[in-house]
């Protein structure tokens, strides 16, 4: 949806994507590049969380504003980790496109298809997009973990309470959603910059200029491009995401140590992650 030709578009909408993806590639379509984040994924989340939780400790005190810090720095870091991530996952999206059998074959598989853009391209080609990604993921987690600490402190998640599972699914699904809101059109431009040059095809020179690009062709809609996918995605997957970590580490304390879910606390004692 955020890179499809706006003079030729495949898909009308959200759903019309899914339905297309379907029809013309089959199930196995919807998980096409599904390599590149289930290598990833598992340490950039113990990354994320591990820089949290020491970040916050070194400020001191669990205050929204070192929380919002926090998060930043943790968001910062994963970028080198995130990025090629993600532009190994692009291009296999993009590879073979509306067919069922894939008549031309690229990359076999996303390790692959970094090893061959890294002969091709060096360092640079596999950080492609990583300022674009920096820009987008720094002050996301930063919204991420403030707006975690905000909605587990406004709904009262205690360990004793019978509702803390539904209360801390409900909490990560909406700091999910917030952090996606919060830096959406730099998503954008990062897919746009790192799909660039399929098809030998380049279009942009930097950040700016794919900016002033896009907007030129296609106006300010352009940036909400492919938000409906995310946001549906965004919910359910951080909801798990939090709720596991909390009542992971609500597990591994002790009864007389633990007071709170709430992840400020949780997060910041010296046994945590």
């Amino acid at each position: 949806m955020q890179v499809q030709n706006v003079e030729k578009p495949l898909y009308r909408g959200t759903f019309h994507c899914f339905q297309s993806i379907i029809k013309q590639e089959s199930a196995f379509g919807l998980y096409k590049g599904i390599g590149s984040p289930m290598m990833g994924l598992t340490f950039i989340n113990a990354l994320v969380f591990g820089v949290q939780g020491n970040t916050l400790r070194a400020l001191g005190k669990d205050t929204p504003l070192n929380q919002f810090l926090a998060g930043s720095a943790a968001g910062a870091i994963q970028c080198i980790i995130c990025c090629p991530m993600e532009l190994a996952k692009t291009r296999m999206q993009l590879q073979g496109t509306g067919e069922y059998k894939l008549k031309t074959k690229n990359y076999k598989n996303s390790l692959d298809c970094l090893i061959k853009i890294y002969r091709k391209e060096g360092l640079r080609g596999i950080n492609r997009g990583m300022v674009s990604t920096f820009i987008r993921e720094t002050p996301s987690f930063g919204f991420y973990f403030l707006t975690y600490d905000c909605m587990t402190r406004y709904l009262g998640c205690e360990a004793e309470d019978s509702y803390v599972i539904p209360k801390l699914l409900f909490s990560g699904g909406m700091s999910g959603i917030v952090s996606w809101l919060s830096t959406y059109p730099v998503d954008v431009i990062k897919s746009r910059l790192q799909a660039d040059g399929v098809g030998g095809v380049t279009q942009y020179n930097g950040i700016l200029d794919c900016v002033r690009k896009s907007y030129h062709e296609e106006g300010w809609r352009v940036f909400t491009r492919g938000l409906t996918s995310t946001l549906l995605r965004a919910f359910p997957v951080n909801a798990a995401t939090f709720a596991t970590v909390t009542v992971f580490l609500m597990y591994m304390r002790s009864e007389d140590n633990l007071r709170e879910c709430e992840p400020g606390p949780v997060i910041q004692q010296p046994s945590s992650l």
